[in-house]
């Protein structure tokens, strides 16, 4: 099929709208000849049959009427139509939603069942805008067209995170965060608002450190008070100050005692030895020899006896 440039664009891709030339605006009576004026409308149509009909003739202006008796004269005709698919749903009373949909599709009579109809496109009435529904081919294929646009990007973003080599094979990097504009000096300035708010925070800031210092000191206390009780394998059961030994049910304060300060006057000095021990050598006069250690002597062998024999 050929593109035809003076076509204008696709059907489905305008909106069209009119002042209604009805009384009433549109109705139900009137939709169909709303749309009649549209683009979308087919004059080679049923409806427009039944419309010249009951302009010329007498006897066919009654199914001009109302949009019953127009569609009871097109339900018993054969070919192309344009027939009300839905009204506006009522959402309260004498409220409607003001969506019209209609059906442009093709009926085909059938003795003794009934009529096979085939819709070729669909419409929507918005209150005086008329739209042309996509058909599902369509919407499949812009989905397809954005998933394979998002695709397209993302490839090669992703092929120059990645470095390959033999031994380590494909390594991805996480790309960095582009750092901040600096902000101007304007800007940067603070306002009464951020003054008062620093001012709290350094106030609190305060609060905590003289909380801190408070609970130090108490811990130092504590600490001095108690903390010469210690638990051992025997469990202690209480709180500070009234320990228990929980297997001999005795109630004792273990303390040990402090060492005091050391005064070194109290501590008494050892004697000296003034006498002098006189040497042993000194009186013989002789020097005492260290005695011998007695050296391994070989046995002596006893001579045997040679015993004679009388002759």
């Amino acid at each position: 099929m050929a593109f035809d440039p003076n076509a204008g664009p696709p059907l489905d891709e305008i909106q069209w709208r009119a002042p209604p030339n009805f009384e009433q605006g549109i109705h139900a009576n009137s939709v169909l000849y709303y749309f009649a004026q549209s683009p979308f409308f087919d004059k080679t149509s049923n409806n427009e049959v039944v419309f010249q009909q009951g302009l010329n003739n007498p006897n066919m202006a009654q199914f001009l009427a109302t949009r019953e008796l127009f569609e009871g004269r097109l339900r018993s005709m054969s070919g192309l139509e344009f027939i009300v698919a839905q009204e506006p749903g009522e959402s309260g009373p004498g409220a409607g939603t003001g969506v019209w949909v209609i059906n442009k599709q093709t009926r085909r009579k059938r003795q003794g069942e009934d009529d096979e109809i085939v819709v070729h496109a669909t419409y929507f009435i918005v209150g005086e805008n008329i739209y042309m529904a996509p058909s599902l081919a369509d919407i499949i294929s812009a989905r397809i067209a954005t998933v394979s646009q998002t695709i397209a990007k993302i490839l090669p973003i992703a092929d120059g995170v990645q470095t390959w080599s033999p031994a380590m094979g494909r390594v991805y990097q996480t790309p960095t965060a582009q750092a901040a504009p600096a902000k101007d000096a304007r800007e940067s300035t603070p306002m009464p608002e951020s003054l008062g708010k620093s001012s709290t925070a350094a106030t609190s800031k305060a609060t905590n450190s003289g909380l801190d210092s408070r609970l130090i000191l108490q811990s130092l206390m504590i600490h001095d008070r108690y903390g010469s009780e210690y638990m051992d394998e025997n469990p202690i059961t209480g709180k500070p100050g009234e320990f228990q030994l929980s297997s001999t049910g005795r109630k004792e304060k273990l303390s040990v005692p402090k060492p005091g300060p050391l005064n070194l006057k109290d501590l008494p000095l050892p004697a000296l030895n003034t006498k002098v021990v006189e040497s042993p050598l000194a009186k013989s006069g002789k020097e005492t020899k260290s005695p011998k250690t007695p050296s391994l002597q070989k046995p002596k062998r006893r001579k045997s006896k040679v015993a004679t024999t009388p002759s």
